[in-house]
């Protein structure tokens, strides 16, 4: 019997076009792994797998094509390899790299039938968005939470894109004061443990640590100062470790002298229960039946007298550990450091332990160990079987858009619910003023050696184009060029980092009938001499944007606008949008949560990206 017999009988005239297709999948984890199954036993031709990732321990109960040999080995050269061995008729090829990089140009999507993404990062997912829109190349995007998933279809000029329902919401975060004096929450004791204490006793000084929120507000000013005077109390005692006082002096310094300083403050407890110090003393007591086996409860709340003794433990474990380093360490180089690390036990104990114990300080609830390293981890349980039923949706969906029956495609959601646990919704249309898919999207060829931002505005824009004097050229890195903005005319396009595969955007800000938004993606080329530096691939047409319709008045209130007969509040935060069910929106929140392993910005202004659940505290990401 050969192998495409069930699959021929299946998909029918489907299967020879699956067979001839190259299609590229953007990550290679928890949803990845599912997927690439799939692709292979069903039978696509050419499959190019790109993730920047490595294998992780936490990875393997349910990223099934890695193995305990694999730790620390490329997800994409890995899973290629698992993967190749259901089909060898199947040609993969896998990138250990970011999606991001100059070699994934738009040319290089423009190569693929389909793309899937298979991401757990929204910085990744929008770069991958854009990219499909400026490749017209058809979309799949899925994500999972726990028990929830989400596919959706996404085709240039034809459906909704990734942005199109508007910019996500920035990630809460808690200001120093919440963290250092005031917790409510175990989240704000975890990362207080995890972000300062771990890392003032076994990394660096975090005088600047990226997790608190260091804007000098009246309510932040003062605590600052408290918590460098701190800090600096911390590495007087740090020079002690190893020594038998050391376990003392750090206990009795953030558990007793620092919460009797912040007790004194009589004002802040005058409508809450003020902390209670701990006495090491009578704590090393009651903690003297404790044994070493309790680190391996992680499913029960320790006492505190069992948090006690983990946390000597822990500290001890740890204090030799960077002693050990110390000592090994080459001269000359930077002072050795320990890092967090969920899967690491020394560490993720000591963080539980100095939690619990400060929870219980300030009357807030203690919890297991399994809890905390969730929570502190930025992870909820990965669902195994939600990334399997996702991955397969995700190809169900793919056989419509291959069949050109995108009428029949449909936005599918996966929910835990007593019910119905699969759901879906016609696909929308692009939204008219979606920043990112309605626009006008073309291919500018440049001899980067000689083309200048000048040239651009002047020969290419206003010359070629028709372009008055009210408009703004902008590319990743902000704004480049506008009325009020000349600095950069004469810089060369190298000058200002742009390069092969570099978007701009050209906004037309006249106040009379503006064209809609130009997007340029640009491709190097070395260009004859007698040929002018910028060059446009194809003929270009810009329409005008739509004028946008006053507010209609419904039942004597103006807060809702009509678009395309379809009515939406103003208040959503996109006009004419209707409001999806309470399903999709809460899955939409959980997406905007994630965090992964493609490389991106750090946070700005050095707040801690704490995301709060109004629930249990927990802080969640999607499965990496």
């Amino acid at each position: 019997m050969g192998r495409d017999k069930y699959p021929r009988q299946s998909l029918g005239t489907l299967h020879s076009r699956i067979k001839q297709s190259r299609i590229l999948m953007v990550g290679a984890g928890g949803i990845g792994c599912e997927l690439l199954k799939n692709l292979v036993l069903t039978g696509f031709g050419e499959i190019h797998v790109v993730d920047l990732d490595t294998i992780d321990l936490s990875n393997l109960n349910r990223q099934f094509l890695f193995r305990h040999e694999h730790i620390k080995k490329s997800k994409a050269l890995v899973a290629k390899e698992s993967a190749g061995k259901f089909n060898p008729n199947v040609k993969i090829e896998a990138y250990h790299a970011n999606i991001k990089d100059p070699q994934f140009n738009v040319d290089w999507f423009k190569s693929f039938a389909i793309v899937f993404n298979a991401l757990d990062n929204l910085d990744a997912r929008r770069h991958v968005n854009r990219m499909c829109l400026a490749a017209d190349v058809p979309l799949i995007e899925s994500g999972t939470t726990g028990f929830n998933g989400q596919v959706q279809v996404i085709k240039k000029g034809k459906t909704e894109c990734y942005d199109c329902a508007g910019p996500r919401e920035t990630p809460k975060s808690f200001p120093v004061c919440t963290i250092r004096s005031t917790p409510s929450q175990p989240i704000h004791c975890i990362v207080w443990a995890k972000s300062y204490l771990f890392t003032e006793i076994f990394g660096t000084s975090e005088d600047e640590a990226p997790e608190l929120d260091h804007s000098e507000s009246s309510d932040n000013a003062k605590e600052i100062e408290n918590l460098q005077k701190e800090t600096q109390a911390l590495k007087k005692i740090r020079e002690s470790m190893g020594s038998e006082e050391f376990p003392r002096k750090v206990f009795e310094k953030v558990f007793k002298d620092d919460i009797e300083r912040l007790r004194s403050m009589e004002d802040m407890w005058k409508n809450r229960r003020p902390p209670e110090p701990l006495d090491y003393d009578a704590i090393s007591q009651e903690a003297l039946g404790v044994g070493p086996s309790i680190v391996r409860q992680d499913q029960v709340v320790w006492t505190v007298a069992e948090n006690f003794a983990v946390f000597l433990n822990s500290l001890r474990r740890l204090s030799d550990r960077l002693e050990e380093l110390r000592a090994n360490a080459d001269t000359g180089n930077a002072p050795p450091i320990l890092t967090f690390d969920k899967d690491d036990e020394d560490t993720l104990d000591f963080v539980a332990a100095s939690a619990n114990l400060r929870s219980h300080i300030f009357g807030i609830e203690t919890r297991s160990k399994f809890d905390i390293k969730q929570m502190a981890g930025n992870i909820i349980p990965a669902i195994a079987t939600t990334n399997a039923m996702t991955a397969g949706l995700c190809v169900l969906q793919a056989f419509k858009v291959m069949r050109d029956d995108l009428n029949k495609a449909r936005m599918v959601f996966l929910v835990r619910s007593t019910d119905r646990v699969i759901g879906s919704e016609v696909l929308r249309p692009p939204r008219p003023d979606c920043p990112v898919c309605s626009v006008v999207s073309s291919r500018l060829e440049v001899d980067a050696s000689r083309a200048t931002l000048g040239q651009l505005v002047d020969d290419f824009l206003r010359m070629q184009l028709g372009y008055g004097e009210e408009f703004s050229v902008s590319s990743e890195a902000g704004i480049l060029y506008d009325p009020e903005l000349d600095d950069n005319l004469s810089k060369s396009f190298s000058d200002l980092g742009l390069k092969n595969g570099s978007f701009i955007t050209i906004v037309d800000e006249e106040d009379e009938s503006p064209r809609v938004d130009l997007v340029l993606s640009i491709s190097e080329q070395s260009l004859p001499d007698d040929m002018k530096p910028i060059h446009l691939a194809e003929k270009l047409e810009i329409p005008r944007k739509p004028k946008t319709a006053a507010p209609q008045t419904v039942n004597g209130s103006h807060d809702v606008a009509v678009t395309n007969g379809v009515s939406g509040s103003l208040g959503d935060g996109v006009t004419g949008k209707r409001k999806r069910d309470a399903t999709d929106a809460g899955l939409e929140d959980e997406q905007i949560r994630k965090r992964g392993k493609v490389a991106e910005e750090p946070p700005k202004d050095d707040d801690v990206v704490v995301l709060e659940d109004s629930t249990n505290g927990a802080i969640f990401i999607d499965d990496d």
